[in-house]
């Protein structure tokens, strides 16, 4: 291939006659921007400057619930930690807590990203969380933490992601 045939190439290096599916999306995130400030009469995060975060609450704010809360009352998480195997029956409690710290960080920053239940069940443990990226990132830090299998699927509306850690 010559240079002048690559210069012609798409950046990421895809094909330009090709059609990609939009994902669906998330369904629980504001169609249209809320009225600034607004605080959720659940958690108390403020929508300032166009994002949910922790401050005081003004006088003067809206009401309306955050997606976070929105999710946790409806019972429809954004994503799912999947723990399995020996190694996680001998340290279930320094897992559940490295996640729970995890958790804790990423929260203080971010209030819409939260645990929303542990489940213990024959299989071992699942977590539910309100958003994507704090289940994928609580998989990483397991994994991380004390190796084994890490996998992440997402659901094909893309709204939703599976992560399986085993060892």
């Amino acid at each position: 291939m010559s240079k002048a045939d690559r210069r012609n190439d798409p950046p990421h290096g895809g094909r330009h006659d090709q059609l990609h599916q939009e994902r669906v999306h998330d369904p629980y995130k504001s169609k249209a921007k809320l009225r600034e400030p607004t605080v959720c009469p659940e958690c108390g995060a403020v929508y300032h400057s166009g994002r949910w975060q922790w401050g005081h609450r003004p006088k003067d704010a809206a009401v309306h619930s955050c997606p976070a809360c929105r999710r946790v009352r409806d019972k429809v998480p954004a994503g799912y930690l999947r723990l399995t195997g020996d190694f996680l029956r001998q340290h279930r409690d320094e897992i559940v807590h490295l996640i729970r710290n995890h958790e804790s960080d990423e929260k203080a920053q971010h209030p819409l990203n939260r645990i929303m239940d542990v489940v213990e069940d024959e299989q071992g443990v699942l977590i539910t969380f309100t958003d994507q990226r704090i289940a994928r990132a609580s998989g990483e830090a397991v994994h991380r933490a004390y190796q084994g299998e890490l996998n992440a699927a997402y659901t094909p509306e893309g709204n939703v992601i599976e992560v399986t850690w085993k060892r």
